[in-house]
């Protein structure tokens, strides 16, 4: 999908979007989506997700040769959290783990709070912790400077499909941050993941804006095009805004005749 792989943890990716495997129709329509979106990584729910289920998602991400990445979804406090990342290691035999407290079972909005003591634990027994936060450049430094393999803020409420409400928040932590920031909850539809890859994000996370779409398959693929072309934009370097109008045709050596 891209010239240049994207580093996380341990990992080497060609593609720069992630994809969420819950509340999919079928495992079929899954399978389909997965492949159209050319994803190498999906997160799974440690709590939903068990490896010794034939025909499991498990099996269908082993299949298709594409990493799991498990997922602390459904816990509210740092406790559960730790728990569930050590069952998920356990069970599938990956250090890996999306890291996701919740703090309000209303807005799933993240605790940052219990988040923040989440990832030291977990760091510190030596998991690769992709950590979910909120758009604020401060939670997303203090989630780098304790080890995080991968921050990642939200661009609206998960499954909200409300696109990026602060744009100048997710630049400022694609820009200050030297881990890589994935943008995670909220994308709608593929303009938003290039828009989120425009803002200096490394790579974008999508699971409701696929699952829950009217053709999963399809907007499986739209989103895969999607963040490649906004990496592509954001490599080529957009023009500056200006306040006027400016001629995209010269003017200098012109016919006078033409000129006036």
């Amino acid at each position: 999908m891209v010239s240049e792989p994207l580093l996380i943890g341990s990992l080497s990716l060609s593609s720069r979007l992630v994809m969420g495997t819950g509340a999919m129709a079928s495992l079929a329509i899954l399978e389909k989506s997965l492949r159209e979106s050319g994803t190498q990584i999906a997160t799974v729910s440690v709590r939903r997700v068990s490896a010794a289920v034939d025909g499991s998602i498990y099996e269908l991400l082993e299949r298709l040769h594409i990493d799991l990445l498990p997922n602390t979804a459904g816990c509210f406090t740092a406790r559960d959290a730790v728990v569930a990342a050590e069952l998920g290691r356990e069970a599938f035999g990956t250090p890996r783990v999306k890291l996701e407290v919740i703090g309000d079972e209303r807005s799933l909005l993240p605790d940052v709070v219990e988040t923040l003591s989440a990832a030291k634990t977990l760091v510190e027994r030596g998991f690769e912790v992709w950590a979910y936060t909120t758009d604020d450049l401060v939670a997303a430094q203090r989630l780098e400077q304790l080890g995080c393999v991968a921050v990642m803020p939200l661009g609206s409420p998960i499954g909200s499909g409300c696109g990026i409400n602060n744009p100048q928040a997710v630049a400022a932590i694609a820009a200050r941050l030297h881990t890589p920031v994935l943008l995670d909850a909220g994308i709608g539809t593929a303009s938003d993941a290039a828009i989120a890859m425009e803002l200096g994000c490394a790579g974008v996370l999508v699971a409701s804006a696929i699952n829950r779409a009217k053709d999963p398959v399809a907007m499986a693929a739209a989103m895969r095009d999607g963040v490649t072309a906004g990496y592509a934009a954001s490599r080529a370097g957009r023009i500056a805004r200006q306040s006027e109008a400016v001629a995209s045709s010269p003017r200098a050596d012109m016919p006078i005749a033409v000129q006036d």
